[in-house]
């Protein structure tokens, strides 16, 4: 049995294949158009997904779609309703889309699939499942637990805004919701907007400034904006946002509170922001454990499973992993609204179809290692169409030069297998450097990312090492906990360093792998396991061989406003574009003092700053 699952038209659109229960294969539309965040219908993934199960739409069950449109038409049109006459303008603006576009999607789908086999019969094919159940089947399906409570955290579905569902076998009863406005995804969205990042993608941003501020305005967030009960249950106060009925996400009661307007893209980033920063992240983890320890007094659950946009905030993860009101955790590496999609399908195999469900004691995302994978001819047919000069080397003359390399301090371009599903990069699609240098961080977020100097970069470290290095002994696979460096390998500031300016910090080594950690010391890490991801465990290995360190920085393989890179040809055209020193697809390795230097691409300014 087929199930094609999908998500599009809001953004991060994606098809997802489920054959037989299992994930066959999985993929974002933004990798293929080159457009982050495409929003389109995604006729590449799902092309992608039939050619990896050298299937046909004649041989797919059902599609399943991972929301339902006229839910979320029907909220638009109460919202406006409760707030009219406020709320016109962007009423106005958001009905002809709906109408044109949106409110008929099953119509829109069916014209669309019509590309792929004009002659297929749709009668009872097309399945929509609502927003946070395609969340909540993302999370606990492919978990590797029996039973487990399912908490969904986002912006906005159709009304849910956080949800909680019950997994058991192949069933999973969703048993409470938060509406819309209420929401938590939303409340970070608006400090994002606020301190001058883009919504829906800079998020992360946010998270990564949090620790170069403190949490000053914590309570002004509590008193004011948002009221938390203790069982994490809560609403905002909608006089301080404008994302009812305007065109933004605060307005000026909010900029009154806060002592000014919201920070422009362009302007300098000051302390104020990063105050902001770290306050809303301290609110944030408060609701978060709030929930999640209620949840656990209410169910007496040992496991819980984490999806929806705010799953993807590690630190708060990490807080609740520590907190041990649940004995495991586990977080869909594609939380996100492409993760809708695989929720949907696993929908439709286990609750549509009431197909059985399977658990080894492993979850079922295969490392997220999920998308399309060239071999060595493609590889080798793409780069010498560009015009790349490259060898072709054997496997472990590969893995030497590689880690030769990075002992160096070049900065390695690292393409192997396939491409992961989700919002990071796990070893197939990396940009690698030695965590030890402590120009490193600097280095890959100027030169290669073209990024502010803030961000801070992820260790992957071997599985079997992670507890050495960091505070943590858990498995992290897909680069969603955050913990401490241990203190044996932490370096002490002094007093003079610790008055420096939030930025300024940057310049303090923070431990013996100084590129990976953070201001505070934390490190957002990647456990690297043998058997999903042998080569990448292998390099690890052989660099700890030389170096004593079991860790290597890891970054996603795009510049700033950039799709990860998923064909051999990308890979290069992003080489040319930045100052990634090797580039190792495959087998083949490409040193940039090689290259036709004609072949230069100017990267710095092709993509949108996200």
């Amino acid at each position: 049995m087929h199930i094609l699952g999908i998500s599009a038209f809001y953004h991060d659109s994606a098809a997802v294949l489920v054959s037989d229960g299992a994930i066959t294969a999985a993929a974002q539309e933004e990798r293929f158009t080159r457009k982050k965040h495409d929003a389109g219908f995604p006729e590449h993934a799902i092309q992608f997904c039939l050619n990896q199960a050298g299937i046909t739409l004649v041989d797919i069950n059902n599609v399943v779609f991972y929301d339902k449109p006229f839910l979320k038409f029907e909220r638009l049109l109460e919202t406006y309703l409760a707030f009219a006459p406020r709320g016109f303008k962007s009423f106005k603006q958001a009905i002809p889309v709906w109408l044109k576009e949106k409110l008929f999607q099953k119509d829109l789908l069916k014209k669309r699939f019509q590309n792929f086999d004009s002659a297929f019969d749709w009668q009872g094919k097309l399945l929509f499942a609502e927003h946070h159940q395609s969340h909540a089947a993302s999370a606990f399906f492919p978990s590797p637990f029996e039973e487990a409570v399912v908490l969904t955290m986002d912006g906005v579905g159709e009304w849910a805004t956080t949800s909680v569902g019950l997994g058991h076998g192949n069933q999973l009863d969703m048993v409470k919701e938060i509406h819309f406005p209420h929401s938590l995804g939303l409340l970070y969205s608006a400090f994002t907007y606020y301190t001058g990042f883009k919504v829906n993608s800079g998020e992360y941003k946010v998270m990564g400034l949090a620790p170069y501020g403190e949490p000053k305005y914590k309570d002004l967030i509590l008193d004011n904006l948002i009221d938390v009960k203790e069982d994490g249950s809560f609403r905002l106060d909608q006089s301080y946002f404008d994302f009812c009925t305007g065109l933004r996400m605060t307005n000026e009661r909010f900029d009154d509170l806060f002592g000014g307007p919201a920070r422009r893209p362009k302007e300098l980033l000051t302390q104020k922001q990063m105050d902001l920063a770290a306050s809303v992240q301290a609110v944030t983890e408060e609701v978060v454990l709030r929930l999640t320890r209620g949840l656990a007094r209410e169910t007496d659950q040992k496991n819980l499973c984490l999806a929806g946009g705010v799953a993807l905030n590690c630190v708060a993860n990490g807080k609740v992993l520590r907190d041990n009101a649940f004995e495991n955790i586990w977080v869909q590496p594609a939380a996100g609204d492409a993760g809708g999609a695989l929720g949907a399908a696993l929908a439709g195999y286990h609750l549509f179809q009431d197909q059985p469900r399977q658990t080894n004691g492993g979850d079922a995302m295969r490392g997220a290692y999920l998308g399309p994978e060239y071999d060595q001819t493609e590889i080798e047919g793409q780069l010498a169409t560009a015009g790349a000069v490259f060898k072709t080397l054997d496997d472990d003359a590969v893995i030497d030069i590689t880690v030769e390399a990075l002992e160096a301090g070049k900065a390695v371009g690292w393409f192997q297998g396939r491409m992961e599903f989700g919002p990071r990069a796990l070893g197939g699609r990396s940009i690698l450097g030695d965590p030890r240098s402590p120009k490193m961080q600097k280095t890959l977020n100027l030169r290669v990312k073209y990024r502010e100097s803030f961000r801070p970069f992820a260790p992957s470290v071997l599985r079997e090492d992670v507890a050495d290095w960091f505070e943590m002994e858990a498995d992290s696979p897909y680069m969603l906990l955050v913990a401490d460096v241990v203190e044996p390998r932490r370096l002490k500031m002094t007093n003079e360093e610790n008055t420096l300016f939030g930025i300024d910090k940057l310049s303090v080594p923070r431990s013996d792998i100084p590129a990976v950690t953070h201001v505070d010391y934390s490190a957002r890490i990647q456990t690297v396991h043998a058997d999903t991801s042998p080569r990448y465990h292998a390099l690890l290995s052989r660099f700890k061989e030389r170096t004593g360190c079991p860790v290597v920085v890891n970054t996603s393989f795009n510049v700033r406003g950039e799709p990860i890179v998923c064909t051999p040809e990308d890979a290069f055209r992003c080489f040319m574009g930045n100052d990634i020193e090797v580039l190792v697809v495959g087998n083949t390795i490409l040193l940039k003092e090689d290259q036709n230097p004609a072949l230069k691409q100017n990267y710095k300014n092709n993509f949108e700053l996200d």
